[in-house]
């Protein structure tokens, strides 16, 4: 079976929305684009590029899809696994993209995600997204968080858990703190939440 990771770059008050630059998602006015940029050092960047080197397939939400199909093409050289990746899209809207392999997924997404989980291939990556994260929230679909916390907090933006969560315990494998504060974390599941008995 493979594994849904989600990967992202989160603030400590739990915002994903646009680290990478200014352009990259202003939606909603959000006006800190690039607020991961500052924070970066060799210790993040040797953990971040052990995960973007790593056997992977991709799982986007359309506007993720949207922002990378034209970038990444013409940066083959900077993260070659983007391009030759499967990358399943969650898309109402759209069928298509020149930007291949790609496969779009429409109706029932989460029964189409558990089905492409019990296939066979690569573990799925799962970076922005925030809209179609909620969904693999919701709906149990996540097996791993591997997150990059920064020393900052922004306020408002796009959140990780913007729609709650469902009950589950977690287990960290791995840990770093870089120089700048940043942690990478990761947690694994570790079934179901255990209490202290009386």
């Amino acid at each position: 079976m493979r594994k849904i990771i989600v990967l992202e770059h989160i603030s400590i008050d739990g915002v994903i929305q646009a680290p990478g630059g200014p352009e990259e998602d202003p939606s909603s006015g959000f006006a800190y684009g690039g607020w991961a940029g500052p924070y970066a050092d060799k210790i993040i960047g040797t953990a971040l590029r052990k995960q973007m080197n790593s056997p992977f397939d991709l799982l986007l939400g359309r506007k993720t899809f949207d922002i990378w199909e034209p970038f990444w093409p013409k940066h083959a050289d900077e993260w070659p696994g983007a391009n030759t990746a499967t990358k399943y899209v969650a898309s109402n809207t759209r069928t298509s993209s020149e930007w291949q392999p790609s496969v779009f997924l429409n109706g029932d997404i989460p029964e189409k995600i558990a089905k492409i989980k019990q296939g066979h291939g690569p573990d799925l990556h799962v970076w922005g997204s925030g809209d179609l994260l909620q969904t693999l929230i919701k709906h149990d679909l996540v097996d791993t968080f591997w997150l990059m916390i920064y020393p900052i907090t922004l306020g408002a933006g796009k959140r990780l858990f913007a729609d709650g969560t469902i009950p589950a315990a977690f287990k960290v494998t791995e840990s770093i703190v870089g120089s700048n504060g940043v942690i990478v974390v990761n947690y694994e599941r570790a079934g179901a939440i255990t209490t202290e008995s009386s």
